[in-house]
């Protein structure tokens, strides 16, 4: 562990916060508080200590090879986000581990969380916004549907949506996907389909993490913009 590290991360976090800060003074959308999560799906246990040391209390991985070792070392003292496609064989191993699931995606998954979960499990329902075949997540016209099914589902509390906008996309429509997104949550709370409100947008990543805040983002997930200094 060099302190090298420490102090580039805490540079590159210091630069996000304050256009997070910036993001959030200049648009009525914005959210009170913005929390940001370090992806380290792309780090060994080592540089994610490394990330830790420097100060990120969540972090975010998308596979339980990736996962699971670093639990093993760094444990309890951060909290874990679950960010990728989760496969249904593989929830038995990952749900009790967690403390938030960014990818609550087919009723298949619902299922077996409400099986395998020791106690009720935070989640994001991901929404496909862009309607990209390759891209993971329910359609918007399906969420009311799911909403309803899931609602009795004691184990799974559903706090809010996720998406991801394509890698590509201009400002504008990364803008509108973002704003899609919000409106959806606002159309299923005014809906009521569940006991207890969503408050929470998960969206928003390296390249368009200040679009997202501007749309209302409560958590952002970034990777590279924070943790690339320290990759090998």
């Amino acid at each position: 562990m060099q302190s090298w590290d420490v102090k580039m991360i805490q540079n590159d976090l210091q630069q996000i916060e304050y256009k997070i800060e910036q993001a959030k003074q200049g648009s009525k959308l914005s959210a009170d508080h913005v929390t940001l999560i370090a992806v380290t799906k792309q780090l060994s246990v080592d540089q994610t200590k490394v990330v830790v040391e420097a100060g990120l209390k969540h972090l975010g991985e998308n596979r339980l090879e990736g996962l699971l070792p670093k639990q093993a070392e760094i444990g309890s003292s951060v909290t874990w986000h679950f960010i990728g496609s989760l496969q249904t064989r593989k929830v038995k191993d990952i749900i009790n581990t967690i403390d938030y699931l960014h990818s609550l995606d087919r009723m298949s998954l619902a299922d077996e969380i409400q099986k395998r979960a020791q106690q009720p499990v935070r989640c994001f329902i991901q929404v496909n916004v862009s309607g990209e075949s390759s891209k993971h997540g329910l359609a918007d016209t399906e969420l009311s549907n799911f909403m309803q099914q899931i609602e009795s589902y004691d184990k799974i509390l559903p706090i809010g949506l996720m998406t991801m906008a394509p890698a590509d996309a201009s400002e504008e429509d990364i803008r509108k996907q973002f704003k899609r997104l919000r409106e959806l949550r606002d159309e299923m709370n005014q809906k009521g389909l569940l006991k207890q409100p969503m408050t929470e947008l998960s969206m928003g990543m390296s390249g368009d993490y200040v679009i997202a805040v501007e749309e209302g983002a409560t958590f952002v997930r970034i990777g590279t913009a924070l943790v690339g200094s320290i990759k090998e």
